[in-house]
């Protein structure tokens, strides 16, 4: 009888010491992720935006919301112009200075989503981690050819999915406002170069992880390919 409660009591320590292992696991995971989360609805200007649940996305809605929105997981088609158009030999830049890395440049607004996003030149995690990162080799907005846009989708893009083809995306700068129309919605591997290629007209591409809702590293991409319809 002795011997069995010594046995007990040296089990004691142990279970102890694995209930605060487990506590300090269960804290620290739940803090991360709501530090995540906060960081993200924070870069949310207006502060009006509702949650969304994303266990309706895109690859397992009805037919019907999938045709609606267009989604389209084959690669876009590039036809390689006879002669690379430039902002230079289209129309004079809009912008007489170039933002250093790390520059806050101007807001993404999103009418469907009620948000209005930071844009920060660059598309380093130092940039992201700001806001939407514009990605530098790219034009700048209002321009001829290809401006692109990169968010994180649990921070600023964590609703991007609701955004569709019709949809407006508007970009102000120091240079003018710029209305977008999303003309295609595309899901691509994270290899898929033909995001940036060059464009014969202005075009806003904008870009966040896919799947939404998957835990890890996510190995697509949620593409909105969008056209300039007017400018301020």
């Amino acid at each position: 009888m002795k011997h069995k409660q010594e046995k007990r009591r040296s089990k004691k320590p142990l279970l102890l010491t694995l209930s605060i292992v487990l506590i300090i696991l269960g804290l620290w995971f739940s803090t991360t992720s709501t530090a995540t989360f906060v960081k993200g609805y924070m870069l949310y200007k207006t502060g009006n935006v509702e949650a969304k649940d994303f266990s309706n996305k895109p690859e397992t809605q009805s037919p019907a919301i999938a045709e609606e929105l267009e989604i389209s997981k084959e690669p876009e088609v590039s036809v390689e112009p006879v002669e690379q158009l430039t902002t230079d030999s289209v129309l004079p830049s809009k912008y007489p200075e170039t933002p250093e890395i790390g520059d806050l440049m101007g807001e993404l607004i999103i009418p469907k989503l009620e948000a209005s996003l930071p844009i920060i030149h660059g598309t380093d995690e130092d940039e992201l981690e700001k806001g939407v990162g514009h990605f530098a080799q790219s034009v700048m907005p209002g321009e001829n050819d290809n401006s692109v846009l990169s968010g994180h989708r649990d921070t600023v893009f964590r609703e991007l999915g609701e955004v569709g083809k019709g949809d407006t995306l508007i970009v102000k700068t120091h240079s003018g406002v710029f209305t977008y129309k999303v003309r295609q919605v595309r899901i691509v591997d994270e290899d898929d170069r033909t995001v940036i290629v060059p464009k014969p007209k202005a075009t806003l591409t904008v870009s966040t992880c896919y799947p939404f809702d998957y835990v890890g590293y996510a190995p697509e991409r949620y593409i909105l390919v969008a056209d300039l319809v007017s400018s301020e």
